[in-house]
């Protein structure tokens, strides 16, 4: 299987099978564009990079008519836990504290 139709081992994750494939696909997409974008940046710049990165996001949402359930959220963002590195976790961490609670 080709590396662009592989699917991250999150979204088989048994904690996100009631979400639907269309919603798993753009969160996706978000964070692969996210990876990318970070790895053109400086170390000392992401949160402002990813305020950036997250305000198309909230549009592209809103323009394909998705929005998810608290619940959604919270199994999604288990799942890619679950998978990340450290950094990854480190960077979930902060984006979380700053702008769920």
């Amino acid at each position: 299987m080709s590396e662009q139709n592989a699917r991250p081992a999150w979204m088989e994750d048994e904690l996100v099978k009631d979400i639907p494939e269309a919603k798993l696909n753009f969160l996706n997409k978000i964070f692969h564009d996210a990876n990318l974008r970070k790895q053109n940046l400086n170390a000392g710049n992401n949160q402002a990079a990813m305020l950036r990165v997250m305000m198309p996001v909230i549009k592209q949402a809103q323009a394909a008519n998705l929005s998810f359930s608290p619940q959604e959220l919270q199994a999604a963002i288990a799942a890619i836990r679950k998978y990340s590195t450290p950094e990854e976790l480190e960077q979930i961490d902060k984006i979380y504290n700053q702008h769920m609670k």
